[in-house]
């Protein structure tokens, strides 16, 4: 069943990186790798930071590094994001192990690190036939998907060496106004409604619910499974937003990409996995597992979900800002501005279910 293990493909145009720089790279500060050809590919998933796939003789190593043209820093720290695995891989299993970190300019034009390769398949808007899940089995993976989130919501940060990664006090708060003013720091067009629901966040912030590692972009195209066992994750990629704060808040991101067949067509565009098909659990499931799991309650659940929407609309927004002013020429972004629109909407229509 290799044939559905996540491939990568062709490097994009404009996003080559040098096999040259890495092999120098590799035989200065990475002596596992030192003195073999390099051999690079992209993987084609995600809009944020890029990964490469680099062959290094006869082993498959993966590098993450920032996307060109990026305009917003804090969001592509690759040394934040390294430090963050090196922490987990010590008792996280889940958590891909890096192998080297560098912020020397002249080898990629930008910070970057190297990790193993978690092997193993990556879904995304539908299910492989090859794969052979069933609905049950779909299920199955759904619950397992949730007891992960839930998981990572118990470990010990401090104990991790972590404490000091975010802070929880006043998150809630800090990320309705960030997220906010990162919308308008890479606006492009008028768009009412998404001011429309800022002012809600604001006006219906609840009371903090805590604090742990969270992971802030966890999805089922951010899991690996495996190949054999398709209900079992075996990994948990792109931890670039990790922080200490507010596990609800996270929780909200994870049901923004939960979309549901009701939702409608557009919003099927930002489905970060098989969340519609037969035997995938409900939000409503989703969240009563998740309370199980972790002994915590959801009050207020619709305003994490709102948040969700809105801080992806504003990450869409940001890429869409980039495409704008040429700083990449993926076609791929070219109609992420409707997208903004989209989220917002579906939000602002979430805000009057919920009375």
């Amino acid at each position: 069943m290799t044939e559905v293990v996540d491939a990568a493909r062709a490097v994009r145009p404009g996003e080559e990186v040098s096999a040259e720089a890495l092999e120098q790279f590799f035989s200065a500060h990475v002596p596992e790798l030192a003195g073999k050809p390099v051999e690079v590919q992209q993987f084609p998933g995600g809009h944020s930071n890029l990964t490469y796939l680099l062959r290094v003789g006869d082993r498959e190593v993966v590098m993450r590094r920032p996307p060109f043209g990026t305009k917003v820093k804090s969001a592509h720290d690759m040394g934040r994001e390294h430090r963050i695995l090196a922490a987990l891989s010590r008792s996280y299993s889940r958590a891909p192990k890096p192998l080297a970190y560098s912020e020397d300019l002249s080898i990629m034009g930008a910070p970057f690190y190297v990790m193993e390769r978690v092997r193993g398949v990556i879904l995304r808007k539908q299910i492989p036939p090859e794969l052979g899940l069933s609905e049950t089995g779909l299920r199955s993976l759904c619950e397992h998907l949730v007891d992960a989130l839930a998981d990572l919501h118990t470990l010990d940060y401090r104990a991790l060496g972590l404490a000091d990664l975010g802070k929880p006090e006043g998150y809630v708060q800090r990320q309705v106004e960030g997220w906010t003013k990162r919308y308008y720091g890479s606006q492009t067009d008028d768009v009412p409604v998404v001011a429309q629901v800022a002012s809600w966040l604001e006006a219906n912030r609840p009371a903090e619910s805590g604090a742990a590692l969270i992971h802030n972009d966890f999805k089922f195209d951010n899991v690996v499974l495996d190949v054999a066992d398709p209900t079992r994750i075996v990994g948990i990629l792109d931890w670039e937003m990790s922080t200490v704060g507010d596990p609800l808040m996270d929780l909200g991101t994870f049901l923004s990409y939960w979309v549901e067949a009701a939702d409608g067509p557009i919003m099927q565009l930002f489905r970060g996995g098989p969340t519609d098909a037969p035997g995938a659990l409900t939000r409503r499931e989703l969240i009563e597992r998740y309370s199980l799991r972790t002994g915590r309650d959801v009050p207020k659940a619709h305003f994490y979900y709102v948040f969700g929407l809105f801080k992806t609309a504003v990450v869409v927004q940001q890429i869409y800002y980039r495409y704008k002013q040429g700083l990449t020429k993926d076609e791929r972004f070219s109609h992420f501005g409707a997208g903004v629109v989209a989220l917002c909407e579906h939000a602002a229509r979430a805000i009057e279910r919920a009375g």
